[in-house]
C-alpha cells in the first residue's frame, strides 16, 4: 500500500485542507510560521496567478500569496 503524500501547491482554488507540516528546517519555514502556517491550520486556495505562480491562500483570516516552490514543502492532510 503506496499513499502519495500531499502538499500545499496541489491544492486547487476553492478547495480546502490542514496543514500536516512544513518540510523544511531554513528560515522559509520561520517566515511560514510567523505568516500563520502552522499545524493543524485550516488553509484554503483562493486564487491562482495568471501564470499559475504564486498561488494565493486564506488563513487566519489572512490572505497570502506564496510560490509553488514554497507551497510544495507544506503537507496538507486530506481535502476538506
Amino acid at each position: 500500500y503506496f499513499m502519495k503524500i500531499k502538499t500545499l501547491d496541489l491544492l486547487k482554488p476553492g478547495c480546502t485542507a490542514v496543514i500536516k507540516e512544513i518540510k523544511n528546517d531554513d528560515s522559509i519555514k520561520r517566515r511560514l510560521f510567523d505568516m500563520g502556517f502552522i499545524k493543524n491550520s485550516i488553509i484554503e486556495c483562493v486564487m491562482v496567478s495568471p501564470l499559475k505562480d504564486p498561488k494565493a491562500y486564506l488563513i487566519r483570516g489572512t490572505l497570502i500569496a506564496i510560490r509553488n516552490n514554497d507551497a510544495k514543502l507544506i503537507e496538507i492532510d486530506d481535502v476538506i
